[in-house]
């Protein structure tokens, strides 16, 4: 099976002119091919969240909250040449502070970095910070395995890393998502064993595939407090190649979001949730019926809050270029029909959402005619029913993959927002506070 990366999406130049002529007039033009935003509560205030990570060369952020209500931002630092550095800060919303300076978590030449596929942090309530990257495993050129490592002080010392898949393949390994189990973790990831090659076009060539071989998989594990692996398990055999994976931790256990893939193409999102001693056979959240004979490398988003789950994506199943948002009120049994964010040629997707007891929020990203990108966000009711407000976020100087996929989280009453934007050819990480 070939795999080619989903091209790059035109727009309008029409529809472009018009957006900066409403910037120009000091509004915030709406998304093409979405309402305007209904001013049922004053707009947020957009304050910029000044980084630790200071200057040219940080990339692929992630942003993580913690159970004691602070902030975790990791990123990754690659200014001496192949030599990249994996970093993290915390950040303090009650006292609008940065509690540490950057420290870092790995550093190293065989560390594998991809616009896509990126390292993410987690905070456990017992203190404890756990993290992944992904380190290459032969010469393959997309060779390489998920790496895992626990700090049991909060990041100041890192114990020895484990590798959580035991299959010994130089395949490719990744699009990893954590979450909180027990007195440890969990852990999906996209598992390549049986794709069959060393070695492919990936992520940056086009993602064309694994010859010859079986699909990816999706695998999950849990991990104690010592880093001992207490279960495994192969949730799906057929998965899209290299679109991320989300999770979540409902009322009713962990759920994984990800990108399925039938024999037929079609590459609807999908849910699954642990039930305590296995993962449920997975379900749609929607049927896209989005028949794709490629990757599109842009996977899900979910956010939950009790019960209730909240899950953003990407699709296109008539060829128009879409961003969805679909929630459920039953942990992920069943998903209310889904609410179109955004449409039309110039819709890049990338989302990210977040949710609390009264609203949802979503940023996501897209790309005009010229190339030139945008950020939006849409805040909505907790049902999805009513949106509270949309803007444009920010105007982004980077194009195409190098902008990679922008961050959201809540703390309180405020979101905060990171992304990736490219200054005189070098990425440098970028920050919001919106404050309600």
């Amino acid at each position: 099976m070939v795999r080619r990366l989903l091209p790059p999406h035109t727009g309008l130049a029409a529809a472009s002119l018009l957006a900066l002529a409403l910037a120009a007039c000091g509004r915030d033009a709406p998304a093409p091919g979405a309402g305007p935003a209904l001013a049922l509560e004053a707009p947020s205030e957009r304050v910029e969240w000044p980084l630790p990570a200071t200057g040219p060369g940080s990339s692929a952020p992630d942003l993580v909250a913690g159970a004691d209500g602070h902030l975790v931002l990791s990123w990754v630092n690659s200014r001496e040449g192949r030599r990249h550095v994996f970093q993290f800060s915390r950040f303090d919303p009650a006292a609008q502070a940065w509690r540490s300076a950057p420290a870092t978590i790995a550093i190293g030449n065989r560390m594998f970095v991809n616009w896509a596929d990126t390292p993410h942090v987690l905070p456990t309530a017992d203190g404890a910070l756990w993290a992944h990257w992904l380190q290459r495993s032969g010469e393959g050129a997309y060779a390489y395995d998920v790496v895992l490592a626990r700090s049991r002080d909060g990041g100041a010392n890192w114990g020895a890393p484990l590798v959580p898949h035991d299959d010994g393949t130089q395949t490719e390994h990744g699009f990893v998502s954590m979450w909180p189990q027990g007195d440890g973790i969990g852990l999906a990831w996209l598992d390549g064993r049986n794709t069959g090659a060393p070695g492919h076009a990936g992520h940056d060539a086009g993602h064309d595939g694994h010859t010859g071989g079986r699909p990816m998989t999706l695998r999950a594990a849990l991990f104690d407090a010592a880093m001992r692996k207490t279960a495994e398990q192969e949730i799906d055999a057929s998965v899209c190649d290299c679109c991320q994976t989300a999770a979540a931790v409902t009322a009713r256990g962990p759920v994984v979001v990800y990108r399925g893939r039938t024999d037929g193409e079609v590459r609807d999102i999908l849910v699954t949730r642990f039930d305590g001693s296995a993962w449920r056979a997975p379900r749609a959240v929607h049927a896209d019926a989005w028949v794709m004979p490629a990757c599109p490398v842009n996977g899900p988003s979910a956010a939950a809050r009790g019960d209730a789950l909240v899950v953003g994506w990407y699709t296109a199943p008539d060829g128009a270029s879409r961003v969805r948002l679909a929630r459920s009120d039953d942990a992920g049994d069943s998903f209310a029909d889904p609410v179109e964010l955004d449409s039309g040629a110039e819709v890049q997707g990338r989302i990210a959402v977040a949710l609390d007891d009264t609203q949802a929020w979503a940023v996501w990203l897209r790309e005009d005619g010229e190339g030139a990108q945008s950020l939006w966000l849409s805040r909505r009711s907790a049902d999805l029913g009513t949106e509270y407000e949309r803007v444009e976020l920010a105007r982004l100087e980077g194009r195409g993959r190098a902008t990679g996929f922008p961050q959201l989280q809540l703390a309180g009453r405020d979101a905060y927002v990171v992304w990736t934007d490219v200054i005189d050819g070098a990425p440098q990480l970028r920050g919001l506070r919106l404050v309600r």
